[in-house]
């Protein structure tokens, strides 16, 4: 695996150990090596090329105006499916991580941001804004809100579903976060949290009060979920889970197609399931409380629908970015287990691999010509 474990006793309670092998939340933190897959050999581990848009250490600038600030590398609880696992916590057996996300690299993004004025948008992530101390989270949010083309601040924490005690007892930490909030409001500049549910049963009393809190400051929470094998591929379970978050003032913001990052290939579904739930779900509560469906890439988010081709039996999709990367194909490219015999064995042979990825710049070709 590409994560190591770091699991907490709040997250652990909600395990059903009376079904350890399908628990959803047994399967998001705690691997078992019966689970895992021979990966298809198109994953990677920075599957976004995130590092190839860091113009300096912490900071990812792919949107002309928005930038991912990358501020720790540690989290409260490690996600087993992390895009981030080629940085975020300890090294592991499969990868060496990257480790430039703490404050001392803070400066450099931070005149990078300044000097870029069409930079409206930073989200702060890492790694877990939840496990940086109160002092770094006030001057950090202070800094960012000084610069006067900064229009948008989203701080990014998993916190409200794996740990949400901490909106609750952690005063100066959540005073810190709340400071930042009510002088982003005076600015006339908006301050969001965003956060992270997969399944129902992390929707839990604490939560509740942890959002009662937040919605009392007037903070305003998003919520981005991955679609996963095991834990939340079912359609009623998604809308449960949207209607649940939805109830508690937290607006269900993405759906992403689990990433092709190495190690992961376990977790993974299908373009067209995920095709199928998206129908499922919309329309069965009001749009702004259902979220969008994509397919994160290195060109960006692109919604699962706008597929330029789907060749299902090799399992291959492909999308554009024309206002980020003009020109350029992106891939999804599904599990092998999904796949016919036929398609798989092409992969699964150096030949056939080659083949494959030889005609893909065919089909670029004819795609930006279409255009």
């Amino acid at each position: 695996m590409g994560m190591s474990i770091r699991l907490n006793p709040y997250v652990m309670s909600l395990m059903d150990w009376t079904r350890p092998l399908t628990d959803p939340i047994r399967r998001q933190f705690l691997p078992m090596g019966s689970e895992l897959e021979v990966d298809h050999p198109c994953l990677t581990m920075d599957s976004l090329e995130e590092k190839d848009f860091s113009p300096a250490p912490g900071l990812v600038h792919r949107y002309p105006d928005k930038a991912l600030f990358l501020v720790t590398s540690v989290c409260p609880v490690y996600c087993q499916y992390c895009t981030r696992s080629y940085a975020v916590g300890a090294n592991t057996t499969l990868v060496q991580k990257d480790h430039v996300t703490s404050p001392r690299f803070w400066d450099a993004a931070i005149d990078y941001i300044s000097k870029t004025p069409q930079i409206e948008d930073v989200v702060i992530s890492g790694g877990d804004v939840a496990r940086l101390k109160a002092t770094h989270l006030r001057s950090l949010g202070n800094a960012l809100l000084n610069i006067g083309h900064i229009r948008r601040l989203r701080f990014a924490t998993k916190a409200l579903a794996v740990q949400p005690m901490i909106f609750l007892d952690d005063e100066e930490w959540v005073e810190a976060l709340l400071e930042i909030f009510e002088r982003g409001r005076k600015l006339f500049k908006h301050v969001c949290l965003h956060t992270h549910f997969n399944h129902p049963r992390e929707i839990t009393p604490v939560v509740e009060r942890a959002m009662r809190r937040l919605n009392e400051a007037c903070v305003m929470v998003r919520s981005q979920t991955v679609l996963l094998r095991g834990v939340n591929d079912d359609e009623k379970l998604l809308i449960e889970l949207f209607r649940g978050i939805g109830r508690l003032h937290i607006h269900p913001y993405y759906v992403y197609v689990c990433d092709m990052v190495r190690g992961t290939e376990h977790f993974r579904l299908p373009l067209r399931r995920a095709q199928e739930l998206e129908k499922e779900v919309r329309g069965t509560t009001a749009g702004f409380n259902t979220p969008l469906f994509v397919v994160d890439t290195p060109g960006g988010k692109r919604n699962i629908h706008s597929d330029e081709f789907y060749d299902r039996e090799l399992g291959i999709s492909g999308f554009m970015a024309p206002a980020v990367s003009p020109g350029r194909m992106f891939y999804y490219f599904d599990p092998l287990r999904s796949l016919p015999a036929s398609g798989r064995d092409e992969w699964l042979s150096a030949a056939g691999k080659e083949k494959i990825l030889a005609g893909l710049d065919n089909r670029t070709s004819m795609a930006v010509a279409a255009e």
